[in-house]
């Protein structure tokens, strides 16, 4: 295979989790505001539409999807990464899905401190909090696996890759409803 198909294919593959925890977390949402309607100064710390609903459901979905790539998918494409051995993946899918949540929540909250309300656009953060944040939890917990798969040009194909997705997605789930905006 292409070196840069193959290194996009496993950019891709890795992330998986995470694009779909975040986006599971708006395509399921929910009605219960995590800051619980708090502000922190003038502007609410979160703001509507970072649930406890989306962040649970966003969470599960993520993890569940990698646990069916890594038991079904991987054995079947022997040149796509592995998220590591049992039960030690568990433990890699759960920073991707969790870390995914915990970056868009801190994104939320930057925006926010800049009196930036919900739904309105901050670019490079809204298409990159969470994958920030998959990978802060990913270096704080399977470090040494996060360092040997994840090389540089898998880390510059996700940063290239991911704001188009990020947008191509977040268009399509505008116009079916399921988003108030289309970035």
């Amino acid at each position: 295979m292409n070196l840069v198909l193959h290194t996009i294919v496993a950019a891709l593959w890795l992330m998986l989790p995470a694009y779909i925890t975040n986006a599971s977390a708006a395509w399921f949402g929910g009605k219960t505001p995590i800051d619980r309607g708090r502000c922190w100064g003038k502007n609410r710390l979160l703001g509507d539409g970072k649930t406890y609903e989306g962040l649970i459901k966003g969470c599960s979905s993520g993890l569940l999807f990698g646990i069916v790539q890594e038991l079904f998918l991987s054995g079947y494409i022997p040149t796509i990464p592995s998220f590591g051995i049992f039960p030690l993946f568990l433990g890699t899918l759960f920073c991707l899905s969790a870390g995914a949540m915990v970056g868009d929540l801190l994104g939320s909250f930057m925006k926010r401190r800049l009196g930036i309300q919900s739904g309105a656009p901050l670019p490079v953060v809204d298409q990159l909090d969470f994958v920030g944040g998959a990978w802060l939890l990913l270096f704080l917990g399977p470090r040494a696996w996060f360092i040997e798969t994840f090389s540089l040009q898998i880390i510059l194909a996700v940063i290239i890759l991911t704001p188009v997705l990020h947008l191509v997605t977040n268009y399509i789930g505008f116009k079916i409803g399921k988003k108030k905006v289309p970035w």
